[in-house]
């Protein structure tokens, strides 16, 4: 059963079950001080247009929409630990958790996670690194996210091996033609494109993550029909790939602009859904 919550996630949280699901990422706001937004255009056929398209023809961008969410905290790990111990209590004994954030948070937010989880339980440290965007000219440019994953039971997981999606090998003319032909296992560093802007991918909310990277979470790391969960749910994107993998999702955010996504992206996976009155803190 796929559900969908509306709300506070500290409040819907504290409603769910003790170890009830197998696998938990979230992606939490960065804490980056700004407002994250972007900008809806729709592209239009107009002889005095300020682009130039395929064919010589020109087009005018026209501003239909904007999402946007803040993104500032004071103290973000007191914000983020009743969320991380709740994480803790919701796990299933197998399970792990997959935690999403950029270098301006990460090493506070491992030691915290060292504390809830005990240091024995991080399994990995994992890369994001993509190359897309503006570049530096003052310092190396900011190119990568970090991806914490924590088993419960660092003897007992659910590690899926004959389900890592294989990738080419840099020098294939090294390791001949049967290997290069089958390629080999990603490491813990995952170089995989941002979310096209221009892509069908794409639903216009603001820090979308890429659906290969979370198909490669959810096939590796949960079996079909597991329980899944993420509690920062922002477009969907982990509950469409545990969808389209023959998992379950419960999903909870508290902007509507994400609920209005995700209800229109996960129409077809028909989750339930709910909605917490906001005086419940």
């Amino acid at each position: 059963m796929n559900k969908l919550y509306f709300g506070n996630n500290l409040a819907v949280l504290a409603t769910l079950p003790a170890a009830s699901y197998d696998l938990i990422y979230i992606d939490p706001p960065f804490n980056t001080g700004k407002v994250q937004s972007r900008t809806q255009l729709r592209t239009v056929r107009s002889e005095q247009g300020d682009r130039v398209g395929f064919g010589g023809h020109r087009y005018s961008s026209i501003k239909i929409g904007e999402r946007a969410y803040g993104d500032s905290f004071d103290d973000f790990l007191a914000f983020i630990e009743p969320r991380l111990l709740e994480a803790y209590r919701l796990l299933k004994p197998q399970g792990s958790f997959f935690f999403h954030i950029d270098y301006r948070e990460v090493h506070y937010c491992k030691v915290l996670l060292d504390q809830i989880f005990g240091r024995d339980s991080f399994i990995n440290e994992i890369i994001w690194a993509y190359d897309y965007g503006a570049r530096s000219r003052k310092k190396w440019s900011t190119k990568h996210d970090t991806i914490l994953w924590y088993a419960k039971d660092p003897e007992n997981y659910t590690f899926n091996y004959d389900q890592i999606d294989r990738i080419p090998y840099m020098a294939p003319g090294l390791v001949g033609p049967e290997k290069a032909a089958r390629g080999k296992t990603p490491t813990d560093v995952w170089w995989n494109t941002i979310v096209s802007p221009n892509g069908k991918e794409k639903t216009g909310y603001p820090t979308q993550k890429p659906l290969a990277i979370l198909n490669r979470i959810v096939r590796v790391h949960s079996n079909p029909n597991d329980q899944l969960l993420d509690f920062f749910a922002g477009s969907g994107s982990f509950g469409e790939a545990a969808a389209r993998n023959g998992r379950n999702f419960t999903l909870i955010d508290q902007n509507p602009q994400a609920i209005e996504v995700m209800r229109q992206r996960l129409a077809f996976a028909e989750p339930e859904f709910y909605e917490i009155p906001k005086d419940i803190i």
